[in-house]
């Protein structure tokens, strides 16, 4: 089925292609964030279920596979922020950790880095702080806490804030690469 059509009620055939199509590709896409074969299936299938719940309220003018991979994305964040398992690569996943060569597409892996430090710095002094001893450092919530002598909900607020500032810092690049790597 092709997923640039308009949709305003999927039916059951619809969804049912959609989900032989990208049920393996989107439990792989879940695993590159939950590092967890299990988990990854776990959020597909309720990224399915709810898509079925809501096939009405289905924006028409969007891609369904878009809206899939989306969907499996948050839930994965979601998922780890949870789980309080924020992975030290995450922002490796979210930007550069796929298999397919960066090179092929005219995008340089040092751009990308060069665009990802450029975001850390960006970042508050104290957000940063606690985002480059968990990232790059690679200490535990209650570590970053007793070394700033701050309670673990900061640190837990200050990494989850980071996330979201350098995902919004990021986003028009991702949307490329997303593009590039998911067409």
């Amino acid at each position: 089925m092709p997923d640039n059509t308009p949709h305003s009620s999927l039916d059951k055939k619809q969804f049912e292609e959609l989900f032989r199509a990208y049920f393996v590709p989107l439990c792989n896409f879940a695993k590159t964030y939950v590092s967890d074969s299990e988990a990854a299936r776990g959020i597909t299938q309720e990224v399915f279920v709810n898509m079925w719940e809501k096939r009405q309220t289905i924006d028409p003018d969007k891609s369904l596979k878009s809206y899939l991979f989306s969907s499996v994305r948050n839930r994965s964040l979601n998922y780890i922020r949870d789980h309080k398992k924020f992975s030290s690569r995450l922002l490796d996943v979210e930007i550069a950790d796929f298999e397919t060569p960066l090179e092929q597409d005219d995008l340089e892996l040092s751009e990308l880095q060069d665009r990802v430090n450029a975001a850390v710095n960006s970042l508050p002094e104290k957000i940063k702080k606690s985002f480059v001893m968990n990232r790059y450092e690679g200490l535990k919530y209650r570590e970053i806490a007793d070394k700033l002598e701050i309670s673990q909900k900061t640190v837990e607020a200050h990494i989850s804030k980071a996330l979201k500032l350098l995902r919004e810092a990021l986003k028009d690049f991702m949307i490329v690469l997303f593009l590039l790597l998911f067409q």
